[in-house]
C-alpha cells in the first residue's frame, strides 16, 4: 500500500495525487494561451495580500476616469437634436429662457441633417467670461462640408450646466 502525504490541517496533500480542499480539480498554472507572447510578470508592490499563484496582481490605473466637459456634452446633445437624431424635448431639461425656442426652430429646418455621412463634432473651443458661464463654439463636419454651431453654458444653483443660448452658422434670427 502506498503512502500518502497527509497535510497539517488532515487533509490528502494536492502534491502527491489527491484532492485540494473543496473537491476541486487543480487549475491552470500557466496563464499563456497558445500562439500569444508571454506578459511580463507584474512587479510586487508588497501589498500584504496573499494572491493566489498566477494571479496578476494589477496595478490601479493612474487617475479615475475623467468626466466629460459641459462643453463637449453639450457639443453632442445639441449636434444630435439638431441632426434629427434626438428629439427637441430631450434638450427641455438642458435648457433656459429662449434658448429652447431657439432650439426647436432650427431644429424644425434641420440645418445639420444630411443624407450621406453623419455629421460629427470636430473641435470645440471656449471661453470663459465669469466663473459659472461657458461661451462655446463647436466644428461640425459631414463629409467635406463644415458649420458653426455657438452656445452658452450656466451653472445653475443646484450645479447643473444649462444651455442658454444657442446659434448655428449665421446671423441670429428675431423670435420676438
Amino acid at each position: 500500500m502506498a503512502a500518502r502525504n497527509v497535510t497539517a490541517a488532515g487533509g490528502v496533500s494536492p502534491a502527491r495525487g489527491g484532492r485540494r480542499p473543496g473537491g476541486r480539480p487543480p487549475v491552470r498554472h500557466d496563464s499563456r494561451r497558445p500562439g500569444s507572447t508571454p506578459r511580463p510578470a507584474a512587479p510586487s508592490r508588497g501589498t500584504g495580500r496573499a494572491t493566489a499563484p498566477g494571479a496578476v496582481d494589477r496595478a490601479p490605473t493612474a487617475a479615475p476616469a475623467r468626466r466629460a466637459r459641459p462643453t463637449d456634452v453639450f457639443a453632442d446633445r445639441l449636434l444630435s437634436v439638431l441632426s434629427g437624431q434626438r428629439p427637441v424635448h430631450s434638450m427641455l431639461r438642458h435648457t433656459v429662457g429662449r434658448a429652447y425656442d431657439e432650439l426647436a426652430l432650427l431644429a424644425e429646418r434641420g440645418p445639420l441633417r444630411t443624407r450621406g455621412t453623419r455629421p460629427v463634432v470636430r473641435d470645440i473651443g471656449y471661453y470663459v467670461p465669469r466663473p459659472g458661464a461657458i461661451e462655446a463654439f463647436a466644428r461640425i463636419g459631414a463629409g467635406d462640408q463644415l458649420r458653426a454651431m455657438a452656445f452658452r453654458l450656466e451653472c445653475g444653483p443646484d450645479h447643473r450646466w444649462r444651455c442658454t443660448a444657442v446659434e448655428l452658422g449665421g446671423p441670429r434670427t428675431n423670435t420676438g
